[in-house]
């Protein structure tokens, strides 16, 4: 029987090959018109969804490069003698206003906000001018000319417009807009700053766990994120596997927090790699702004806001790999960072593994299902079979041994569209992108 919630059908597989090319972060605009993606080499491909034609009904639903330009370059700390990658790692939409399109995208050190616009007109008939830009002598001209604007080719163009940097002494690992779409915070390792889209040239610090001794030091932050509809609330998350949520209305330096969230540690499972395995690699609001999900390096849990105690709901994403935590961890496999994602009525969550599966949670009906982004099982339009890992004893014709699942192939970054069932999944270097059946 096919699953109910695997409603996804491939459309296309967009291939890269070099180590540049390995997607750091994918992330659909407010209207889901728009997917972003952003590389290790610096680079953010914009695609756009086709428009639905009577000829092609199907089509509707398929995505093509829209935009592709260079957000950063790699640089170099001098004070510091240390290496400044370019790889992005995270984008964010700004939601729209006009014409054009605004996001952010950050590397480690250097947030920046890029437009981007369409041009399909250009300017004739200058009067200083020639016609391959060159300046005239005004004494040859003889009379004046009004410009005019004559129809072109469709152009897409990206330019910079805020570059928002030397703030953070460490690595940048989140980014969120604020609902009040005039402010945004950025955060490191150690404190989380607030800047004003507006303002490139200083940003106030919000949270600061950095102790005055760093021998002192015994956790850092790991992700955060704004609340979607309450611009004074904030959450982050920690390598300790605690959410904090805090309020900037109770003060201007958000230290104390306002709720606490953390499940108790179970005595009886206490291991070597407890620690890692509890650490958060991502904090996500829900799109109703009542419940947060967290993802560990084997569950996905959600909690209710209105209750810090225990997590109202938890899932298990690969717990066949508990047994398997010493190799994860001599290969550093142990140390990735997974992401999570709603879709848009907070019903489903999805999450990555490794292999190139990745995770979905029914939340009403409990139910759940595996699939593979890949090339090899994946014809166009093809029906997505659910996956089954066998832990030991017979392994069935259709299932998977968790031996022979191969861990340099791991999904750790999605997207949901917001209003529909398409889902984007970054599979290391191929972005997959797969929706709902259509008729």
């Amino acid at each position: 029987e096919r699953y109910k919630i695997d409603f996804l059908v491939y459309i296309k597989a967009l291939l890269c090959s070099v180590a540049a090319d390995i997607i750091s972060t994918v992330e659909f605009n407010s209207t889901g018109e728009l997917l972003a993606t952003g590389d290790k080499g610096g680079r953010v491909v914009v695609f756009q969804r086709e428009q639905e034609s009577k000829n092609q009904p199907h089509r509707r639903g398929e995505y093509n490069v829209y935009s592709t330009f260079q957000s950063h370059e790699p640089e170099f700390d001098y004070l510091k003698s240390l290496e400044i990658e370019e790889k992005i790692n995270k984008i964010r939409w700004l939601p729209q206003q006009n014409a054009a399109y605004f996001l952010l995208s950050t590397n480690d050190k250097t947030v920046k906000l890029w437009k981007i616009s369409e041009r399909d007109k250009r300017p004739e008939g200058y009067n200083l001018k020639d016609e391959d830009g060159r300046i005239r002598d005004p004494t040859t001209i003889t009379a004046l000319q009004v410009p005019v604007l004559r129809p072109m080719d469709l152009m897409v163009e990206a330019t910079p417009r805020r570059v928002f940097s030397n703030a953070h002494t460490y690595h940048i690992n989140s980014i969120s807009v604020n609902s009040d779409y005039e402010t945004f915070m950025s955060t490191d390792d150690l404190r989380i700053n607030l800047w004003n889209l507006e303002i490139t040239n200083r940003s106030f610090n919000i949270v600061d766990i950095k102790p005055v001794n760093m021998e002192e030091l015994t956790e850092v932050i790991t992700a955060a994120e704004f609340h979607p509809h309450q611009c004074n609330t904030f959450v982050y998350s920690s390598s300790k596997g605690s959410i904090r949520l805090c309020d900037m209305r109770a003060s201007a330096l958000c230290d104390n927090h306002s709720k606490f969230f953390e499940e108790p540690e179970d005595p009886s499972n206490r291991s070597f790699f407890s620690e890692i395995i509890s650490s958060i690699s991502d904090v996500k609001f829900s799109h109703s702004g009542r419940y947060l999900m967290t993802r560990d390096y084997l569950t996905v849990k959600v909690w209710d806001l209105n209750m810090e105690s225990k997590p109202l709901e938890t899932y298990q994403v690969h717990d066949y790999l508990r047994s398997k935590l010493c190799s994860l961890y001599e290969n550093d496999c142990i140390f990735d960072k997974f992401e999570c994602v709603w879709n848009g009525s907070d019903s489903v969550i999805m999450t990555g593994s490794y292999n190139n599966f990745f995770r979905m949670f029914d939340r009403n009906t409990k139910r759940d299902v595996t699939l593979e982004a890949s090339r090899e099982n994946s014809k166009p339009r093809a029906i997505l079979k659910p996956r089954k890992v066998c832990v030991g004893g017979k392994r069935r014709k259709d299932e998977i041994s968790v031996d022979s699942l191969d861990f340099s192939k791991k999904i750790l970054h999605t997207a949901w569209h917001p209003s529909e069932n398409i889902i984007a999944v970054a599979a290391t270097n191929n972005l997959y992108i797969f929706q709902d059946k259509v008729n």
